[in-house]
């Protein structure tokens, strides 16, 4: 087993380090990554995903493409520009917005920038990871839509919450955090809370779990990362590829967040899009990932605390 402890680019999800453990199978590499904020039992499916890609495999690719969009953290104007400018050809940028310390002006400069530098045909899609009211949500909805969003990821953090947001704008709702921290991820689709399902492989129990979802929810789906290495992120091409029909840019393009990777060849967009493969991690970049021996010990108790939860 592996542990890595990888710097961020920029603070995204409130981390400077991307940390988890790889482990190799039968079937290839898995990738074990659990925020902090996950504890033992919503680390499981985690767990389950990594073992899914180290044991069992996935399902045969029916596409060998995935159009992806850039991913454009809450950072300033200048620096959101650069970023999209600097995506590899991505005609979608998804925007984090209503980050804690920041301001609605904030929020409205970063897009603008966005969509600016994006330039006409260009598609901006903002996420709020749950941190609006309704009342907010719907204000700030109208005003950034000025832009012409795409749509609008987990506006507010309930399911409720979503559902009266939906019925008061005309911009399409996608529920993430509605999905993946729910027990009943079908929930959203029964209430009428979302237009677009997003899709975590490691958070929902792996490739298989997530076909399983996307086939009952009966929403379109758009597949997005937990921001792995490109061990990981070979599971959300896998997922993408598998869907009977994918509509949307998918949020896969994260490896670009990372200050390094474990293998020669990063899963990066070109031309927009990344190009459906599974790469193996190389001992040396493996070595130089490596997380130091007390984050080591951490990481193996949290994995014998999780595993030990199937026993």
């Amino acid at each position: 087993m592996h542990v890595y402890a990888i710097g961020m680019r920029t603070r995204f999800r409130g981390i400077t380090v991307r940390e988890g453990m790889l482990f190799d199978g039968p079937a290839g590499w898995g990738d074990f990554c659990p925020f902090a904020d996950y504890d033992d039992a919503a680390s499981l499916p985690w767990l389950r995903a990594a073992e899914e890609a180290a044991t069992l495999g996935w399902p045969d690719p029916v596409r060998d493409s995935i159009a992806v969009n850039c991913t454009v953290p809450a950072v300033g104007p200048d620096a959101a520009a650069a970023i999209v400018h600097g995506s590899a050809g991505c005609r979608t940028a998804k925007v984090k917005v209503a980050e804690a310390g920041q301001s609605d002006d904030d929020d409205v400069a970063r897009v603008e920038a966005v969509a600016d530098a994006l330039g006409p045909g260009g598609r901006v899609r903002i996420d709020a990871n749950g941190g609006w009211d309704v009342d907010h949500a719907v204000a700030m909805i109208r005003r950034l839509d000025r832009v012409g969003l795409e749509y609008v990821e987990q506006p507010c953090a309930t399911i409720e919450e979503l559902a009266a947001v939906r019925r008061r704008v005309d911009v399409p709702i996608a529920a993430d955090e509605s999905i993946r921290r729910s027990e009943d991820p079908l929930r959203v689709a029964r209430r009428h809370a979302a237009d677009i399902a997003v899709l975590k492989v490691a958070p929902l129990g792996g490739v298989h779990a997530c076909l399983a979802i996307a086939e009952q929810i009966g929403l379109p789906v758009v597949v997005s990362s937990a921001v792995e290495t490109s061990v990981g992120i070979a599971a959300g091409l896998a997922l993408a590829a598998a869907l009977p029909a994918l509509p949307y840019a998918c949020g896969l393009a994260t490896v670009a967040l990372l200050d390094r990777d474990v293998v020669e060849r990063p899963l990066l967009p070109v031309d927009g899009a990344i190009a459906v493969r599974r790469p193996h991690p190389d001992p040396g970049l493996l070595a130089a990932a490596a997380a130091d021996p007390v984050r080591r010990a951490a990481w193996l108790q949290r994995y014998d605390a999780v595993a030990g939860r199937t026993a």
